[in-house]
């Protein structure tokens, strides 16, 4: 039987000085409740700016205590299932995302989430994309607000972080401290208003640590394939961060020189967005499986 992680007191930011809510095994199967990322302060459309504390955005459930997870290996995170609430939040604003130099005041909206679907008005429905936004580990160093991605993970907001998908962290501390929040009833690559539909809910995951992974940064696998993602100041920088670690990551496994694997991944790999309005902005790099395939990389 699954062990359920209740919601609880969040953290707000990842950290190896947050003390462990749950301690747990590779293997066993893990439930793990969410606030939505406003930690459900948002009553109706009409709620104001003054009445939100700000200093409690983006929790996330944690941190949990992978038993054998140790500086230097790897934490691989099996999402098997994500539930969610049957009512999502929409946001904008003033100077908030790609738009908010164009808007005044901040805006809400309420959207019941129905057989299926969101409904966004009359006439529209959001089809689902459940996915999760904030997920990670403590980082190498300091704590880094749960709203801010980076090496750890944190808040990537990438669409591909779903059902059936595995990610993989570079573990910084001992039991890795792994905790996740910010989820989504659907969200778009880029984020580009500054929310999704947020939503609270849980996840059903499994651990399990790897020492056969050389990573620097989070790693997904789907069975498209695998994606490298990276989070830096500016958008060029994420993105040729993630093709170089990629291709980094992909040599050792290869019998072709540099020259020849980057023509192949030019030809074949996939430079993406994943957001582009957090502290940080967000890239990956994703390569199909059946390259994968071709080098027997069946573990991934």
């Amino acid at each position: 039987m699954a062990t359920t992680i209740q919601r609880g007191k969040p953290i707000y930011a990842f950290s190896k000085d947050n003390a462990p809510v749950a301690f747990v095994s590779p293997g066993d199967e893990i439930v793990i409740e969410t606030y939505d990322c406003f930690e459900d302060q948002i009553v109706s459309e009409e709620t104001s700016y003054e009445s939100i504390d700000w200093n409690r955005i983006n929790p996330a459930t944690g941190p949990i205590y992978v038993k054998g997870a140790e500086p230097g290996k790897t934490l691989a995170v099996h999402i098997e299932k994500i539930s969610i609430k049957n009512s999502g939040v929409l946001s904008t604003g003033k100077d908030l995302g790609t738009m908010g130099h164009r808007l005044g005041g901040l805006q809400f909206k309420i959207a019941p989430i129905e057989r299926g679907s969101i409904l966004f008005n009359d006439r529209i429905k959001i089809p689902f994309n459940k996915m999760i936004g904030v997920i990670g580990v403590a980082p190498k160093e300091g704590a880094i607000n749960c709203g801010t991605p980076g090496e750890h993970g944190g808040n990537m907001d990438t669409t591909l972080i779903t059902e059936g998908t595995t990610l993989y962290f570079p573990i910084f501390h001992e039991g890795a401290l792994f905790g996740l929040g910010d989820m989504h009833a659907a969200m778009g690559d880029g984020e580009i208003g500054v929310s999704g539909v947020e939503v609270g809910g849980s996840a059903t995951v499994r651990f399990e640590v790897r020492d056969d992974l050389n990573i620097r940064y989070p790693m997904l696998s789907n069975k498209q394939g695998i994606a490298m993602i990276v989070s830096k100041s500016t958008l060029d920088e994420a993105a040729k961060t993630s093709v170089e670690e990629m291709i980094d990551f992909l040599m050792p496994y290869t019998d072709l020189s540099l020259g020849d694997l980057t023509m192949l991944m030019s030809a074949i790999g996939n430079a993406q967005i994943s957001q582009i309005v957090d502290p940080k902005l967000t890239a990956r790099f994703f390569v199909p499986r059946w390259f994968l395939n071709t080098y027997g990389m069946y573990t991934l």
